[in-house]
């Protein structure tokens, strides 16, 4: 007798379900996949208020430029100034590496400062007439300014503001704002013309800071600064042409507008993530930048 033996099948290997999409949506994403995604580059809203709590301002020598920033330059950011000449960017720059130096209640943040200086326009004299206003020592103020023409070198510095006195510079792709150190940066250059620009209606007209959209949006806050401007209103242009013995049809000619006074200039800001678009005023004085 043949004897057959009953074979059991072996059973088949279990297949992991696959979630569907479905799932995805009902479960939503686990704790470890926000562990993971946190621990890249992501952080929560009250973590970034808290980092923002952090956030130092340094005046800029002017308590009205001060006011429409909120307080002056934040650090934690770039702020770019822009402007045609003799309207006191470099003027800016100098008084500002005086100003960081100062303690926090003075509109300071105790700091040092690394001026980056591309142009050859830093003035050693300069830091001297404007210390002096804040009764501060012209040569320990010199001490705490680490002078350069490059960014990355400074980084191994604890450095409270770096003034960089042009944006149209090479700089290599690690010489970036050192986001782990409490520090304030401010750029500052002359604007390009724009000659299709004559018609709009936006600072600085036919000016345009240069670098397009490219440092636009590495900037947070953006400054236009201009000369002071006069009105000469039509009471006051015909009592001038009469004075002059002028016919008294002068006086239907239109105001005359032209360049202010001497130290005055005017601070516009242009872009800004919390503040809104307004002006202030300012002059330049041995002390630096001063309220008018």
């Amino acid at each position: 007798m043949v004897r057959k033996e009953a074979s059991q099948a072996a059973p088949a290997p279990s297949r992991p379900e696959t979630p569907s999409p479905a799932d995805d949506v009902d479960e939503g994403m686990s704790e470890a996949k926000v562990e993971k995604i946190k621990g890249s580059s992501f952080a929560t809203g009250l973590e970034i208020q808290e980092k923002r709590k952090r956030v130092l301002t340094i005046s800029t020598g002017s308590k009205n430029v001060d006011t429409i920033l909120g307080g002056g330059i934040m650090s934690q950011s770039i702020t770019e100034v822009y402007g045609e000449f003799r309207t006191g960017k470099t003027q800016m720059a100098h008084t500002m590496s005086v100003v960081t130096q100062l303690p926090p209640d003075m509109g300071g943040a105790s700091g040092k400062v690394a001026y980056i200086d591309t142009e050859g326009t830093f003035r050693p004299d300069r830091i001297r007439s404007i210390a002096e206003r804040f009764g501060v020592n012209g040569d320990m103020a010199l001490e705490n300014i680490l002078y350069g023409a490059w960014l990355s070198q400074y980084c191994r510095h604890t450095i409270h503001l770096f003034s960089v006195n042009s944006a149209c510079i090479q700089q290599r792709t690690s010489d970036r704002h050192p986001d782990d150190q409490p520090s304030a940066m401010l750029t500052h250059h002359s604007p390009e013309a724009d000659p299709g620009a004559t018609m709009t209606f936006v600072a600085g007209g036919a000016l345009k800071p240069i670098g397009g959209h490219i440092l636009s949006h590495a900037s947070a806050t953006r400054m236009f600064l201009r000369k002071g401007m006069w009105v000469m209103t039509v009471t006051t242009l015909y009592a001038v042409r009469c004075a002059n013995n002028i016919p008294r049809v002068a006086n239907a000619l239109p105001p005359i507008r032209g360049q202010g006074r001497a130290e005055e200039r005017v601070a516009k800001l242009v872009d800004s993530p919390d503040r809104p678009e307004s002006e202030a005023s300012y002059k330049l004085d041995e002390g630096g930048w001063a309220d008018v």
